[in-house]
């Protein structure tokens, strides 16, 4: 007596085991050791790679053109474009760019100079350890990230200025007043200044003249004063 064949139970469709591909991170800081410190934070996390190192902000804005990133993590003081200034560039050319601003500043001239900017998140190096990964996780997802230890600097710097009738000025100077204010600043002459931003010498010397009238100052060493104060170049 031969049996019926027992029906079999149908094979399940092979499931999908493989992660989705990390999120692709450009890293610009000037200093060598920081981009690697920064970097080994980052690459240890599954889903975030660096894939891009810059170290200035105008090599950033370079590489951001040249590489598929869904984040750039800028240091505000670097040489040639700072980091505000690139994060202004890339917003420009990237729109879809997210922006993290990386700074050992605490005071709220970075900081809201960091958001008009286009930057939608500001770390301290001093807790990058701690913070940074969740910060480039929120950065992503389109989400504004502070470290509390800025947020409590912040607020209560801010509120002082208040007090006393100093709130925080909107932005005083062109982006190309910016440019020269810092190349100025850095120790170029008008003739080096003229072949870096593509203008003739007559032109920078314009737009130092303006710099002097509109920022109230007197000569070179103010100039350089006032870029240190606006985070144009580190003291």
């Amino acid at each position: 007596m031969t049996m019926p064949d027992t029906p079999r139970a149908p094979t399940p469709a092979p499931t999908s085991t493989s992660a989705p591909a990390p999120a692709r991170i450009l890293l610009a800081d000037d200093h060598a050791l920081v981009r690697r410190g920064v970097r080994m934070i980052l690459d240890r996390e599954p889903d975030l790679e660096v894939v891009a190192e810059a170290g200035d902000g105008a090599e950033a804005v370079d590489l951001a053109r040249a590489h598929e990133v869904d984040l750039a993590v800028l240091d505000v003081a670097m040489p040639r474009l700072t980091g505000l200034q690139a994060a202004r560039e890339l917003a420009a050319r990237r729109p879809g760019l997210r922006v993290l601003m990386l700074t050992m500043h605490d005071n709220e001239q970075y900081f809201f100079q960091a958001l008009k900017a286009g930057a939608c998140g500001y770390v301290l190096k001093s807790v990058a350890d701690r913070d940074l990964v969740a910060a480039c996780r929120a950065a992503l997802d389109d989400e504004p990230f502070l470290c509390p230890g800025a947020v409590t600097a912040l607020i209560r710097n801010y509120l002082d200025r208040v007090r006393h009738g100093e709130e925080t000025p909107g932005q005083v100077l062109t982006p190309r007043e910016e440019e020269v204010l810092k190349l100025v600043a850095e120790g170029h002459s008008s003739k080096e200044i003229a072949g870096l931003l593509v203008i003739s010498v007559k032109t920078v010397q314009r737009h130092r003249a303006n710099l002097l009238h509109k920022l109230g100052l007197r000569d070179r060493l103010d100039l350089t004063r006032y870029a240190v104060r606006a985070g144009l170049i580190e003291p």
